[in-house]
């Protein structure tokens, strides 16, 4: 079994690595034409007010939501079938170069990102205006201590959630460990 590089790779498939370089750059400039496309049309539709200052969290998230399903179904749909093209044509390669090919890198984990911590807090920044009954109200409108007030319960909430089944977890684990 020979070892391949990503240069070997280059010169040999240079027509499908072009393609895909410029694939990569149509997609990324379609996602971004979708986006303003979906702004404007955000606006003159109703969907969100044209100043910021008027936005309410009912707005946020809808607008949020539907970006997503257009972008999905402009972006993400060619995009899945591209990928399904490219895939097929990966499929074609002899099995042998494709196995010379599996030692481009080295597998690592990733160790950047937030996991999902921003997200979880703005679900629950959301819920927490919806229950103070603020989810029609201009976020402009929202005090410093407001905000600040509701990160903190926030926090709490997820100290509560998190922290207690951890806390068990660490006594049971700690209490296995330390048994003779």
């Amino acid at each position: 079994m020979e070892n391949y590089d990503w240069r070997y790779f280059v010169r040999k498939h240079s027509l499908a690595f072009s393609l895909f370089i410029v694939a990569c750059a149509l997609g990324f400039a379609w996602c971004v034409y979708v986006f303003l496309w979906f702004v404007a049309n955000a606006q003159s539709t109703g969907l969100v007010p044209s100043n910021l200052g008027l936005w309410t969290m009912a707005n946020l998230v809808s607008f949020i939501l539907y970006l997503v399903f257009w972008e999905i179904v402009f972006v993400g749909i060619p995009v899945g079938v591209g990928a399904i093209v490219g895939w097929l044509w990966w499929r074609r390669l002899p099995q042998a170069e494709r196995r010379g090919y599996r030692v481009f890198g080295r597998r690592t984990r990733a160790t950047g990102g937030s996991g999902g911590v921003s997200l979880l807090f703005f679900i629950a920044f959301c819920i927490k205006v919806y229950l103070d009954g603020n989810w029609n109200v201009p976020v402009a409108t929202f005090a410093l201590n407001y905000v600040v007030n509701s990160m903190v319960l926030i926090l709490e909430w997820v100290t509560i959630t998190v922290g207690i089944p951890a806390a068990i977890a660490l006594v049971w684990w700690l209490r296995r460990e330390t048994k003779p």
